[in-house]
């Protein structure tokens, strides 16, 4: 079973934690400093998960997922996840978290210049087109009329396919994009950002929007 490591103990990461965990999967969790600092907060509301350092969260994981506020990631050191797939939970949102100078590149959506900065990670973008109240609530078993659609845009195939296959098991359809840059239609403004849609009419609000000839 894949090992996930949540680096970020805020709104979005001990919800991914927890609903990881209901399927079955291995998770530990980090915040930016000592794990005994959040282990109430893991006990609450991700039971199950394994506070640790981040270093050692992600040295035993397959898949890290990055759920920091993006305002701290110009700090991140990229060092700690080289050589690891990345899953992006982060939104470039100015109204919300104000101009971030190292994601005004018109040219790249939010995930790309995250991979730059990263560049001995694989990176994977998912996660950031569901509100963290709404994860947890909407899950679905597979063949539900009800289950929803999340995108799964990265370069990375054997990457793609591997956290597809965890969005599928904790309880939602996954639908991977072409190239990380199709990452952009999942951001806000994009066509399925916060919109509960089942796999086919994802698939439709993708491939009309005018956002994909840019990707």
């Amino acid at each position: 079973m894949t090992r996930l490591a949540v680096l970020g103990a805020g709104h979005v990461g001990p919800v991914i934690a927890r609903v990881a965990i209901d399927a079955g999967f291995p998770v530990s969790i980090a915040a930016s400093g000592d794990p005994e600092e959040i282990t109430l907060i893991t006990q609450f509301l991700a039971p199950g998960a394994e506070p640790r350092w981040a270093a050692e969260a992600v040295e035993d994981a397959d898949v890290v997922v990055l759920a920091i506020p993006l305002h701290k990631f110009a700090t991140f050191d990229p060092a700690l996840v080289a050589g690891k797939v990345v899953v992006d939970t982060m939104n470039y949102w100015p109204p919300i978290d104000g101009v971030q100078e190292m994601f005004e590149d018109p040219l790249y959506g939010s995930s790309e210049i995250v991979a730059h900065r990263l560049s001995r990670s694989t990176i994977v973008k998912t996660f950031n087109h569901i509100g963290y109240h709404e994860l947890d609530d909407e899950r679905r078993p597979a063949g539900s009329p009800e289950r929803r659609a999340l995108g799964v845009a990265g370069d990375d195939p054997a990457a793609v396919t591997t956290v597809a296959d965890v969005i599928e098991r904790i309880g939602y359809d996954a639908v991977p994009l072409e190239g990380l840059g199709a990452g952009r239609l999942l951001e806000p403004g994009g066509p399925v950002f916060g919109v509960s849609l089942s796999r086919p009419e994802f698939e439709h609000a993708v491939a009309r929007s005018p956002l994909r000839e840019k990707a």
